[in-house]
């Protein structure tokens, strides 16, 4: 069964039952355009077989992987196998060393690329994909005991689901300005920080900030306008309640864990939002979501 091959901050492993649940029985396409580990593609793709999909995200070595997995599957799994193969037969701190220096490289093939991206996110500190202002990854070594670098059944049906799925590196705003009505749009943004510590907006070059949240609040509104069913993420915050209340869309706090944390403390459930227009398109979804 295909599911995410990588760990990602924020993912949404245990929401995309209930994400899939609200969504409009018949979708014409899927969009979304914050793909991240693609948790909500996976559980879409396997619940409804077939159905066509858009997946977009800023971040192009993200994309990049993603379009390896699909386009040459058998190049990223030699690569990907000859990186834990190493790892694996080394200790510890031959195992940093090696980190270190996969993340210094600059592969040249498209597969290779993907094999390192994987191999980082695998191994990295927390899980965590965070770039300086440069555009370099700097994250440093997790020192997990045994990471799952390389999963062949894993990434073979990652691929297959893959297969129907369309991949760009783009903006959201433009990728949501291409939905119709009859499709269905999952945006899971970059959160709003809780605190000025708790940040996970570093994940491009340009930081998602204030003026972002604002921008995708204005997207969101213009997808519901246009009779496009949608369903957004982010934190249980004063900024973002106050961003989408009042506006006829229905406001649902959930629980939700954070997988990645430094520690185990800070995994505790906290409350995140779930948005949805069906109201505002006329779509009562099938756990009989409406706008307040």
């Amino acid at each position: 069964m295909a599911r995410p091959f990588l760990k990602w901050a924020g993912g949404k492993g245990k929401l995309a039952s209930t994400i899939l649940a609200a969504a409009p029985p018949a979708m014409a396409r899927y969009i979304e355009p914050f793909a991240g580990a693609g948790a909500v593609f996976f559980a879409v793709e396997e619940a409804r077989p077939g159905t066509p999909a858009l997946l977009a995200d800023a971040n192009a070595g993200l994309i990049e992987t993603y379009t390896v997995l699909r386009d040459e599957l058998a190049a990223l799994d030699g690569a990907l196998a000859a990186l834990a193969a190493e790892y694996a037969a080394s200790d510890g701190e031959e195992r940093s060393a090696m980190y270190y220096r996969v993340r210094a490289s600059a592969p040249q093939s498209p597969a290779e690329r993907a094999a390192r991206f994987i191999f980082l996110n695998r191994t990295c500190y927390n899980g965590l994909f965070r770039v300086n202002a440069s555009g370099g990854f700097n994250v440093p070594h997790g020192r997990y005991k045994n990471p799952r670098i390389h999963d062949a059944g894993l990434l073979a049906a990652c691929s297959a689901a893959l297969q129907r799925a369309e991949l760009r590196v783009a903006d959201f705003a433009g990728i949501c300005e291409e939905a119709r009505p009859g499709d269905f749009v999952y945006l899971d943004p970059p959160y709003q920080p809780l605190s000025a510590t708790a940040s996970f907006t570093s994940y491009t070059q340009a930081d998602f900030g204030p003026a972002d949240q604002l921008r995708l609040r204005d997207t969101f509104e213009d997808l519901s306008r246009r009779g496009v069913a949608a369903v957004l993420s982010n934190s249980d915050h004063p900024v973002i309640q106050g961003l989408y209340s009042g506006l006829g869309y229905r406001l649902e706090t959930v629980p939700m864990s954070r997988a990645i944390n430094s520690k185990g403390a800070g995994r505790a459930p906290i409350p995140e939002l779930l948005i949805d227009n069906f109201g505002r398109v006329g779509f009562v979804s099938g756990d009989g979501g409406r706008a307040d």
